[in-house]
C-alpha cells in the first residue's frame, strides 16, 4: 500500500498523463512544488514497488497498478470536493480541505461518503432540503 506521500505522487502523475499525455519529472516537480531531485527520488522508489516504469532521462509511465490506484484517488479526490460542496462547505476552502482530509479517510469511510453522495445527488429536492438546512443554522448564528 503506498504511502500518503506515494499517493500524492501517483495521483498527480496520474492527472498529467491523463491532460498532458506524458509526465516528466519537471512537470512533476511544478505541480508539487518540490525540487527535481526530490522527484526523481519519488519516481525511483514508485518504479522499486511496481507503481510506475521509469528511465532516467526518458520519463516514465505508470503501470497497471499504479493506473488502477491512481484511478481510486482521482476518483476519491473528486469525490471529497462533490462531498464538501454538498455540505455546503465555501468553494474557496474546498481543495485545501480536501488535500488536508483525504489521506486520513478509510477506504470504507470513502465508500459510504461515495453512497452519500450519491443519494443527495439522486433527488435534488434532496440536496435542496440539505442547504436550507445550512442557510437555516447560518441565519441562526448571525441572529
Amino acid at each position: 500500500m503506498p504511502t500518503p506521500s506515494m499517493e500524492d505522487y501517483i495521483e498527480q502523475i496520474y492527472n498529467l498523463i491523463e491532460t498532458k499525455g506524458y509526465a516528466r519529472v519537471s512537470d512533476l516537480a511544478e505541480a508539487l512544488s518540490v525540487h527535481p531531485s526530490s522527484v526523481t527520488k519519488m519516481v525511483q522508489k514508485l518504479d522499486k514497488d511496481d507503481y510506475l516504469n521509469y528511465e532516467k532521462y526518458r520519463g516514465f509511465v505508470l503501470t497497471s497498478k499504479g493506473k488502477q490506484i491512481g484511478e481510486r484517488l482521482v476518483f476519491r479526490h473528486d469525490l471529497l470536493e462533490q462531498f464538501l460542496e454538498i455540505i455546503g462547505v465555501e468553494e474557496s476552502q474546498i481543495y485545501d480541505d480536501v488535500e488536508g482530509i483525504e489521506h486520513h479517510l478509510s477506504w470504507n469511510s470513502i465508500d459510504r461518503i461515495a453512497e452519500l453522495v450519491k443519494y443527495f445527488k439522486e433527488d435534488e429536492q434532496r440536496l435542496q432540503e440539505l442547504r436550507d438546512t445550512h442557510l437555516d443554522q447560518t441565519t441562526d448564528v448571525q441572529a
